[in-house]
């Protein structure tokens, strides 16, 4: 017997119910026994086995484990109502764990815009959108002003803050409202407006300072003590449990102290900590934040690991934006300059925002930049902006003929750099190497853009975000990256610049450079690689094969020897409680659907069965393949039927969470919405919320888009059947998850619709073996659709 079976009552210790589900007890045991090992679970559990449970049963239970040298389980979901189920079942550990048991320590990771106190309230100047701008620079005031030769202390920093706002309260002004900053409920020790240091000089010389970070530096051991900075957190989170960023602005508002450093400092040393895959797959959080966190100590958990491959695509691809291109080109000049100047023995304008000549040359002595490196790399930059340029004008008069005459009516676009079905260099590499730019000029932009950042912060004693760094990493990446694992295009992106000239295309667009990591699989892989072992889960995963190869697992297995455990839980709710059906209705593709104004029986055989479904009692969920179709049905659906018609469309969290709140209140109700929106994915159904749910066709994405070919193609080279891989099984599994909305429970009730005859029949484009062979949907014929729904109405009845 393994060690994991042998130590089943330890981690029923951790197990926050009373008897878990026999696929809990296997779930949780093979976890803990792969993990030991070095290894990764990977599960597929419908709604209801308790993934979220088992995941952390097994996890907390290997990191109290002495024999194992797991610290912390990290907690990663592409869904925030995922991450708002791992906080609520932490907390349900912790409930029920004996009063003498420590309770488990836990911590959820957000941005600086959701924990700073300012941004919170948005006073002094602050908005998500330069949140993390305006906080580098006050830190970097703050430290300025408190540090090595600097002119006070962090606590008197933070004192006369606090003096202020006794002031205030002293002189009643309090009673006059806005003067005292809370947030969440707490009032902080400091005025609403940033205070201001002044060490006596002149007035207008005074330096605004972040009292709350001020607090922070001063609660901080000293260095060289063997205390580190977890001592500054001003609440013991070895006993609090788990912290969501409410509790923890509240407690570090309190204490007057910052939110986010807190956050930093409890980071490395709390059990669990629940984040999102930016936490660990992008380069950029990892490289500031999160990196400590990625090596063998940390047992990983990878919920809704279905969305792992795109969202690790997006994250590990990299782009520049023409605005970009022109903002790097400024600071380039502004580096150049003086430098420029002074050899031509001309004074800088007055007033002109450029560095000191001499503050140049000692940067560039301390690197190995030169003021020629500078020089070419601004023409570099400036002839490559211009060919940008002329590159999407020809193409808009290639495919809008007259486009300028009516450039409020352009849609996104893409402007392929080759022919995507055939790797090859891009034509923008090519017409740089024509155009005399070679290896070094593509290499050096790098090394270029953090020293033009560097200089431009120190001269202006301001540490902000630049345009150079991320410039130069992408000119660099653009020259390293391969030509069939990567894919380069111009993206043009519909926006709205009055201040661009009428007949400009950088009116109506946002042009971006963009490089695409086509094949995510090794940077998911060498990812993985870095943890001491974890768990991957999902409602959908199947095929396992296919899920290991793109994710890498099945190469750690084979090269690595880290075993994969694979496991499969089905449905174990009472099946008398639901139907399921897969319907052989005529494919819903463009070829047999036409467009929406079209009238046709493809289109007649869906409104039938839609209208026949979302005509049950209770509310109905119909997930179309786009926006435009959904839009088309509802349109239908409110001529037909006596209950209203909801319809989403793409739009920000605030109207989706307004249209869910209609939806549940109240009587029966039809929502109409895409099968690629938010409302099919991570939003609880339960109870009575959703009686049915209908999937109409397979919703493959655009395969006419330049940058799905390069993925296909992509997919073609690395595994056996691009087209499967890359757009198929990506597809199932979208309708899979809406369709798994319906059934969250015990008790649930309801019906389950896949509409489309390649999920009813075997045929070259059939995706029915994609399903899970469990002979839940039954494939059925139009007709017996309706028997079957009239057969389940009287069961309701």
């Amino acid at each position: 017997m393994s060690k994991a079976r042998m130590a089943d009552s330890n981690w029923r210790a951790v197990f926050g119910h009373e008897e878990p589900y026999d696929e809990q007890v296997d779930g949780i045991e093979t976890t803990i026994d792969t993990a030991r090992d070095g290894g990764y679970t990977v599960i597929e559990g419908a709604c209801g086995t308790g993934k979220t449970m088992i995941a952390l049963t097994a996890g907390i239970d290997l990191v109290r484990d002495p024999d194992t040298d797991y610290e912390r389980v990290l907690v990663l979901t592409s869904v925030k109502q995922q991450l708002r189920q791992f906080e609520t079942d932490l907390e349900t550990i912790n409930d029920a764990l004996p009063d003498d048991s420590r309770p488990v320590s836990g911590l959820t990771l957000v941005g600086k815009a959701d924990v700073c106190p300012y941004n919170r309230e948005r006073v002094a100047g602050f908005d998500d959108g330069n949140v993390y701008d305006r906080c580098e620079t006050l830190r970097d005031r703050t430290r300025d002003i408190t540090g090595e030769g600097g002119e006070t202390t962090a606590g008197s920093l933070a004192g006369r803050a606090r003096s202020q706002q006794i002031g205030l309260a002293d002189s009643g002004t309090r009673d006059t409202g806005g003067t005292f900053l809370e947030t969440t409920g707490e009032a902080t020790p400091y005025p609403r407006q940033l205070p201001e240091y002044s060490d006596g000089g002149p007035v207008g010389a005074e330096t605004e300072y972040c009292p709350f970070y001020a607090r922070y530096l001063e609660d901080l051991p000293e260095e060289g003590s063997d205390s580190d900075s977890a001592e500054a957190v001003p609440y013991d989170f070895t006993t609090a449990g788990a912290v969501t960023p409410e509790d923890l602005v509240a407690q570090s508002v309190r204490h007057g102290t910052c939110p986010h450093s807190v956050m930093g400092a409890v980071l490395g040393h709390v059990e669990v900590v629940v984040g999102n895959y930016y936490h660990a797959f992008d380069p950029r959080t990892v490289g500031s934040f999160t990196g400590a966190l990625l090596d063998e100590s940390t047992f990983v958990v990878c919920d809704e690991a279905h969305m792992l491959e795109p969202r690790v695509r997006n994250l590990v691809s990299e782009g520049i934006t023409d605005t970009s291109l022109r903002d790097a080109e400024t600071e380039l000049s502004r580096v150049i300059q003086p430098v420029k100047f002074e050899r031509e023995g001309r004074q800088v304008e007055g007033g002109s925002k450029t560095a000191d000549a001499d503050l140049v040359r000692a940067e560039l002595n301390d690197s190995e930049v030169s003021i020629e490196d500078l020089d070419r790399t601004l023409e570099f930059v400036q002839d490559l902006r211009s060919e940008l340029d002329r590159r999407v004008t020809a193409h808009l008069d290639r495919k809008w003929g007259g486009w300028k005459s009516d450039i409020a009516a352009l849609e996104d676009d893409e402007v392929p750099l080759r022919d995507p079905a055939e790797p090859a260099e891009d034509e923008l590499s090519e017409w740089a190497r024509e155009a005399g730019y070679g290896d070094a000029d593509w290499t050096r932009a790098e090394a270029v853009g953090a020293v033009v950042e560097r200089i431009l912060n120190e001269a202006e004693s301001e540490d902000r975000t630049r345009s150079s760094p991320a410039v130069g990493r992408v000119l660099g990446e653009w020259y390293r990256r391969g030509h069939t694992d990567h894919f380069r295009e111009i993206e043009l992106e519909r926006t709205w610049n009055e201040t661009e000239p009428a007949d400009s295309w950088r009116r109506a667009y946002t042009a971006r450079l963009a490089l695409h990591n086509c094949v995510p699989s090794d940077a998911i892989g060498s990812r993985l690689a870095s943890f001491g072992g974890g768990i991957l889960m999902s409602a959908t995963l199947e095929p396992m094969a296919a899920f290991t190869e793109v994710t890498g697992l099945d190469y750690l297995e084979r090269e690595e020897d880290r075993p994969v455990v694979e496991r499969r839980y089905g449905l174990h709710f009472p099946a008398e409680n639901r139907e399921s059906f897969a319907v052989a209705a005529p494919k819903f593709t463009y070829d047999n659907r036409g467009s929406v104004d079209e009238s046709n029986p493809t289109r007649t055989h869906y409104v039938r069965a839609i209208s026949k479904a979302a005509a049950l009692p209770g509310n109905v969920l119909v997930a179309m393949p786009s926006y435009t179709e959904a839009e088309w049905i509802a349109d239908v659906l409110c001529d037909r039927l006596d209950k209203p018609v909801l319809r989403d469309a793409s739009s920000d969290d605030e109207a989706t969470e307004s249209l869910k709140s209609d939806f549940f209140a109240g009587e029966g109700k039809v929502l109409v919405t895409s099968l690629r929106g938010t409302l099919t994915e991570g939003v609880d159904y339960s109870g009575d919320r959703l009686s049915a749910a209908v999937v109409c066709g397979v919703p493959i994405v655009n395969t006419s888009s330049p940058r799905t070919k390069a993925v296909r193609r992509a997919y073609d080279d690395e595994f056996e059947d691009g087209f499967v891989y890359a757009l198929t099984i990506p597809a199932v599994r979208k309708a899979r998850q809406a369709i798994g909305r319906v059934i969250r429970s015990p008790d649930d009730v309801g019906v389950r619709v896949l509409l489309d005859e390649r999920y009813a029949r075997e045929s070259w484009d059939s995706v029915r073996p994609y399903l899970p062979d469990d002979g839940e949907f039954q494939p059925v014929s139009p007709d017996m659709l309706e028997l079957g729904l009239e057969r389940f109405r009287s069961r309701l009845d």
